[in-house]
Protein backbone atom coordinates (compact mmCIF):
# COMPACT_ATOMS: atom_id res chain seq x y z
CA UNK A 1 0.00 0.00 0.00
CA UNK A 2 1.33 3.39 -0.99
CA UNK A 3 1.87 6.01 1.67
CA UNK A 4 1.95 8.83 -0.89
CA UNK A 5 -0.46 11.42 0.53
CA UNK A 6 -1.99 12.25 -2.84
CA UNK A 7 -2.54 8.58 -3.73
CA UNK A 8 -4.22 8.03 -0.35
CA UNK A 9 -6.53 11.02 -0.81
CA UNK A 10 -7.43 10.04 -4.38
CA UNK A 11 -8.33 6.54 -3.16
CA UNK A 12 -10.63 8.06 -0.54
CA UNK A 13 -12.19 10.23 -3.26
CA UNK A 14 -12.91 7.10 -5.34
CA UNK A 15 -14.64 5.45 -2.41
CA UNK A 16 -16.75 8.55 -1.80
CA UNK A 17 -17.73 8.72 -5.47
CA UNK A 18 -18.96 5.11 -5.31
CA UNK A 19 -21.17 5.91 -2.31
CA UNK A 20 -22.45 9.07 -4.03
CA UNK A 21 -23.29 7.11 -7.18
CA UNK A 22 -25.08 4.41 -5.17
CA UNK A 23 -27.14 7.06 -3.39
CA UNK A 24 -28.14 8.65 -6.69
CA UNK A 25 -29.18 5.26 -8.08
CA UNK A 26 -31.35 4.45 -5.06
CA UNK A 27 -35.06 4.82 -5.65
CA UNK A 28 -37.10 7.69 -4.25
CA UNK A 29 -38.62 5.50 -1.55
CA UNK A 30 -35.49 3.42 -0.81
CA UNK A 31 -35.30 4.97 2.63
CA UNK A 32 -33.30 2.21 4.34
CA UNK A 33 -30.76 2.17 1.51
CA UNK A 34 -30.45 5.95 1.50
CA UNK A 35 -30.04 6.04 5.27
CA UNK A 36 -27.28 3.41 5.14
CA UNK A 37 -25.50 5.23 2.29
CA UNK A 38 -25.71 8.63 3.98
CA UNK A 39 -24.36 7.12 7.21
CA UNK A 40 -21.42 5.70 5.21
CA UNK A 41 -20.99 9.01 3.36
CA UNK A 42 -20.89 10.96 6.61
CA UNK A 43 -18.30 8.59 8.08
CA UNK A 44 -16.09 8.79 4.99
CA UNK A 45 -16.33 12.58 4.86
CA UNK A 46 -15.76 13.04 8.59
CA UNK A 47 -12.59 10.96 8.51
CA UNK A 48 -11.38 12.47 5.23
CA UNK A 49 -11.86 16.12 6.18
CA UNK A 50 -10.30 15.49 9.59
CA UNK A 51 -7.17 13.95 8.06
CA UNK A 52 -6.79 16.72 5.50
CA UNK A 53 -7.41 19.47 8.05
CA UNK A 54 -5.09 18.00 10.67
CA UNK A 55 -2.20 16.83 8.46
CA UNK A 56 -2.30 17.58 4.73
CA UNK A 57 -3.41 21.19 4.72
CA UNK A 58 -1.14 22.43 7.53
CA UNK A 59 1.89 20.71 6.01
CA UNK A 60 1.21 22.06 2.52
CA UNK A 61 0.61 25.51 3.96
CA UNK A 62 3.95 25.32 5.77
CA UNK A 63 5.96 23.87 2.85
CA UNK A 64 4.25 25.61 -0.09
CA UNK A 65 3.11 29.04 1.14
CA UNK A 66 2.16 30.03 -2.41
CA UNK A 67 -0.78 27.60 -2.12
CA UNK A 68 -2.18 29.21 1.03
CA UNK A 69 -5.25 30.67 -0.72
CA UNK A 70 -6.13 27.20 -2.06
CA UNK A 71 -5.72 25.70 1.41
CA UNK A 72 -7.95 28.36 2.97
CA UNK A 73 -10.64 27.73 0.33
CA UNK A 74 -10.41 24.00 1.03
CA UNK A 75 -10.92 24.59 4.75
CA UNK A 76 -14.11 26.49 3.93
CA UNK A 77 -15.34 23.80 1.55
CA UNK A 78 -14.77 21.26 4.31
CA UNK A 79 -16.71 23.43 6.71
CA UNK A 80 -19.71 23.46 4.37
CA UNK A 81 -19.52 19.66 4.06
CA UNK A 82 -19.19 19.30 7.84
CA UNK A 83 -22.29 21.42 8.49
CA UNK A 84 -24.35 19.51 5.93
CA UNK A 85 -23.11 16.18 7.32
CA UNK A 86 -24.04 17.23 10.84
CA UNK A 87 -27.52 18.26 9.72
CA UNK A 88 -28.00 15.02 7.77
CA UNK A 89 -26.87 12.92 10.73
CA UNK A 90 -29.84 14.27 12.69
CA UNK A 91 -32.40 13.77 9.90
CA UNK A 92 -34.59 10.82 9.05
CA UNK A 93 -34.41 9.63 5.44
CA UNK A 94 -38.16 10.26 5.16
CA UNK A 95 -37.73 13.98 5.86
CA UNK A 96 -38.78 16.00 2.82
CA UNK A 97 -35.37 17.71 2.58
CA UNK A 98 -33.17 14.65 3.24
CA UNK A 99 -32.54 13.81 -0.42
CA UNK A 100 -32.18 17.46 -1.41
CA UNK A 101 -29.68 18.13 1.38
CA UNK A 102 -27.73 15.00 0.46
CA UNK A 103 -27.68 16.09 -3.18
CA UNK A 104 -26.25 19.48 -2.21
CA UNK A 105 -23.60 17.75 -0.09
CA UNK A 106 -22.67 15.45 -2.98
CA UNK A 107 -22.46 18.35 -5.45
CA UNK A 108 -20.24 20.37 -3.10
CA UNK A 109 -17.91 17.49 -2.36
CA UNK A 110 -17.65 16.50 -6.02
CA UNK A 111 -16.67 20.09 -6.87
CA UNK A 112 -14.08 20.07 -4.09
CA UNK A 113 -12.60 16.74 -5.17
CA UNK A 114 -12.41 17.85 -8.81
CA UNK A 115 -10.57 21.05 -7.83
CA UNK A 116 -8.15 19.10 -5.68
CA UNK A 117 -7.45 16.43 -8.28
CA UNK A 118 -7.22 18.69 -11.33
CA UNK A 119 -5.54 21.76 -9.87
CA UNK A 120 -4.28 21.41 -6.34
CA UNK A 121 -2.77 17.92 -6.29
CA UNK A 122 -0.63 18.57 -9.41
CA UNK A 123 0.74 21.74 -7.79
CA UNK A 124 1.47 19.90 -4.53
CA UNK A 125 3.13 17.01 -6.37
CA UNK A 126 5.28 19.45 -8.35
CA UNK A 127 6.28 21.35 -5.20
CA UNK A 128 7.00 18.48 -2.81
CA UNK A 129 9.37 15.54 -3.10
CA UNK A 130 8.16 11.97 -3.20
CA UNK A 131 9.76 11.43 0.21
CA UNK A 132 7.85 14.35 1.77
CA UNK A 133 4.55 13.15 0.25
CA UNK A 134 5.21 9.70 1.71
CA UNK A 135 5.97 11.21 5.13
CA UNK A 136 2.73 13.21 5.01
CA UNK A 137 0.86 10.07 3.93
CA UNK A 138 2.32 8.10 6.83
CA UNK A 139 1.16 10.85 9.23
CA UNK A 140 -2.30 10.72 7.64
CA UNK A 141 -2.49 6.95 8.12
CA UNK A 142 -1.46 7.34 11.74
CA UNK A 143 -4.01 10.06 12.56
CA UNK A 144 -6.72 8.10 10.69
CA UNK A 145 -6.67 5.58 13.56
CA UNK A 146 -8.06 8.20 15.96
CA UNK A 147 -10.05 10.26 13.48
CA UNK A 148 -13.70 10.88 14.32
CA UNK A 149 -16.25 8.78 12.43
CA UNK A 150 -19.30 10.91 13.21
CA UNK A 151 -19.76 14.68 13.16
CA UNK A 152 -21.03 14.56 16.76
CA UNK A 153 -17.71 13.29 18.13
CA UNK A 154 -15.75 15.95 20.07
CA UNK A 155 -12.79 16.14 17.67
CA UNK A 156 -15.15 16.59 14.72
CA UNK A 157 -17.17 19.23 16.57
CA UNK A 158 -13.98 21.08 17.46
CA UNK A 159 -12.96 21.14 13.78
CA UNK A 160 -16.35 22.55 12.80
CA UNK A 161 -16.30 25.19 15.55
CA UNK A 162 -12.71 26.19 14.74
CA UNK A 163 -13.84 27.00 11.21
CA UNK A 164 -16.43 29.42 12.61
CA UNK A 165 -14.37 31.15 15.32
CA UNK A 166 -10.89 31.11 13.80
Amino acid sequence: MSTDAIVLLKNEHKEMRRVFDDFEKAGDSAYATKERLVTKMIELLTVHTYIENEVMYPRVRELLPELEDDVLESYEEHHVADVLAMELSAMKPTHERFTAKTTVLIENVRHHMAEEEQQWFPQVRAGLSRKVLQEIGAQMLEIRKRAPRRPSQPSALKKTLDAVVS
